[in-house]
């Protein structure tokens, strides 16, 4: 049976992204199609305006005002030399929901599952080394590797540490109120907020 060109191509497009494979994507597709043309077009409208969106060239955060920075880069009453690495977005807005960290952060990118860093972190982590090495000291008061405890979490901690170990006074890790496998993104507030207290 003759799949519909369009399905075809929403479901290529759709299976790229994390989390969505072939299957899920299809049903996806069917389940647009049988929607209204309302709901469709106000779906894409959503999915364009992310074109618009932003990445910070301090922290990699993605953000939508007209400022060179973000938000949290720009708000004067954040701790600018304490910097917690994350593996991702939603990580950052896990520790902003668990409300006890004022420092700022910056989002190394996905982890890979052979270890190692990607060219693409490389090049963050260098930003990152150059923007330290330009500030008064030449270093972070604290930098908080904040990636999640998996095995591969810890393989590239170890690498983002051994990293930037020149470039702070402190590297600390998250307390292991997190279990080891656990994810960032999907510890409640409390837990997180007590891996932030009790970092090491």
């Amino acid at each position: 049976m003759k799949i519909p060109e369009p399905i075809k191509g929403f479901v290529d497009s759709l299976s790229q992204l994390p989390g969505i494979g072939p299957r899920q994507a299809i049903r996806i597709a069917f389940y647009l199609a049988g929607k209204s043309k309302d709901s469709v077009f106000s779906l894409a409208r959503s999915a364009e305006r992310l074109g618009n969106l932003k990445i910070c060239p301090q922290c990699f955060f993605i953000y939508e005002n007209e400022s060179d920075i973000c938000e949290i880069c720009s708000n004067p009453t954040r701790k600018k030399s304490v910097i917690a690495v994350v593996e991702k977005e939603t990580d950052v807005l896990s520790i902003e929901n668990a409300g006890n960290y004022d420092g700022t952060y910056f989002v190394a990118g996905g982890i890979k599952k052979a270890g190692g860093l990607t060219e693409m972190q490389k090049s963050r982590l260098d930003s990152l080394k150059k923007r330290l090495a330009a500030t008064p000291g030449g270093k972070a008061e604290e930098i908080i590797i904040a990636l999640s405890p998996t095995s591969f979490g810890d393989i590239a901690s170890r690498i983002i540490e051994s990293e930037l170990s020149s470039y702070a006074v402190r590297i600390t890790k998250l307390g292991r109120g997190i279990p080891a496998g656990g994810e960032v993104e999907f510890a409640d507030p409390e837990t997180l907020g007590e891996a932030i207290r009790r970092r090491n």
